[in-house]
């Protein structure tokens, strides 16, 4: 079975390393087919959206803060962040590299917060 602590974890796991976006939507689809619902049907994700089915609506709430926050960890975890790497090497300003980024500030710093973020809003609710 499906809980919105997988859902949070499994999310935001494959959201660092993936574009976000794709991610979301793959979460999305499982977490409402396991409620028996189906993405390509647009009352029934209305539907899950709005609470309409047991637990959805923490489970949504999992899958868009794991999938928008992750994207953080690294640099293709969201489009924009290459971007703003390039963009910031193009005015001399020294950024980490595509490894160092991730081991210097996403796992000690983002990380603990990103599971702090999950005790206080996911694990407590459940």
């Amino acid at each position: 079975m499906i809980t919105h602590n997988t859902l949070y974890w499994g999310t935001g796991l494959l959201s660092g390393v993936l574009d976000n976006a794709p991610t979301y939507i793959n979460f999305l689809t499982a977490a409402m087919a396991v409620k028996g619902a189906n993405i390509n049907n647009v009352s029934e994700v209305v539907l899950f959206s709005q609470g309409g089915y047991d637990n959805s609506i923490i489970l949504l709430k999992a899958i868009s803060v794991a999938a928008v926050f992750f994207g953080s960890m690294t640099y293709i975890g969201n489009g924009p962040n290459f971007m703003v790497k390039s963009i910031a090497e193009q005015v001399g300003i020294k950024m980490p590299s595509f490894f160092g980024y991730p081991i210097r500030y996403s796992i000690p710093l983002l990380l603990p917060i990103l599971a702090l973020v999950w005790f206080l809003f996911f694990y407590l609710a459940g």
